[in-house]
């Protein structure tokens, strides 16, 4: 299956879509900055160990939480502020979520990459806003998405003259309060766009704890090994030092102590899979 070969570039000498894996990963949101911190300097140095480029992630806004009375945000200056510092002191890029058009411009101030969240992938405004400020954008692929209908995603996003783009996938709505992953979407998607596999919400049971999501991440091994194994180009975990305790998706979170191992054994999946990316039986 042919493969689109224009890469994603996020920053110089982070590359997706070229010989090394990108890692987008932190904590689901803008707790605090120590949080931030915390997760950061230590996915940052498993990274390295492991040969992954790093991308620290942090929603500076949950606005699609299932309950108004679940947990959003410090507030947007304060989160873009925490951002800032943590790009910084780490020297790292950064990515986050925008749910308006009218955020694009002023977070793209602070970050390297733009994500659009799943159930906003087709959002014409929102993608072309997204564009129009000439950083990488992250496309997640919505649960009601065909995989080759993320091509029309992507589109929009290059119509602005903006080439660094790449799509997400993050599983499909199979009944209520579950997702199921059809890993022939990942080649599929792979044809208009670098792909990046979203681990964490792969295993994530939207609004099945009545009020807020579920998770399993029992099976995050199992699926991030299938995923590497098909050749994509990068991977995105939330993580956190308490899962428990988080303010926003625990149930699905991998706990920071055991990112290094999983770390480790993603890359030797991920090696497997790009020895074998060209094999057809066409």
């Amino acid at each position: 299956m042919k493969r689109n070969t224009q890469p994603m570039h996020i920053r110089e000498g982070v590359v997706l879509g070229s010989d090394k894996p990108v890692l987008f990963a932190g904590p689901c949101a803008v707790e605090s900055l120590d949080i931030c911190l915390e997760i950061g300097s230590k996915v940052k140095d498993w990274a390295e160990e492991n040969g992954f480029s790093y991308v620290f992630k942090a929603s500076f806004d949950k606005a699609n939480r299932t309950s108004s009375g679940s947990f959003r945000s410090i507030g947007m200056d304060k989160s873009l502020e925490v951002l800032q510092r943590v790009g910084k002191e780490l020297d790292v890029p950064l990515v986050t979520d925008i749910h308006e058009s009218y955020q694009a411009a002023e977070v793209a101030e602070v970050v390297d990459v733009l994500q659009i969240p799943a159930f906003l992938c087709r959002q014409t405004d929102l993608l072309l806003a997204a564009g129009n400020t000439g950083k990488a954008v992250k496309i997640k692929r919505g649960q009601f998405m065909a995989p080759e209908d993320m091509q029309f995603a992507v589109k929009k996003v290059r119509s602005t003259g903006n080439e660094n783009v790449c799509l997400t996938e993050r599983g499909f709505s199979l009944g209520y309060h579950n997702l199921v992953v059809d890993m022939r979407g990942l080649p599929i998607m792979r044809q208009f766009a670098p792909v990046v596999f979203d681990i964490t919400h792969s295993v994530q049971q939207p609004g099945g704890q009545g009020g807020s999501s579920g998770g399993q991440r029992e099976f995050a091994p199992f699926l991030a090994r299938a995923a590497a194994a098909t050749g994509i180009d990068g991977f995105f975990i939330e993580t956190h030092p308490e899962p428990a305790k988080a303010l926003s998706d625990g149930p699905n979170l991998i706990p920071l102590h055991r990112m290094g191992d999983f770390l480790k054994m993603l890359k030797e999946s991920w090696e497997l899979g790009r020895k074998y990316q060209d094999f057809s039986i066409e």
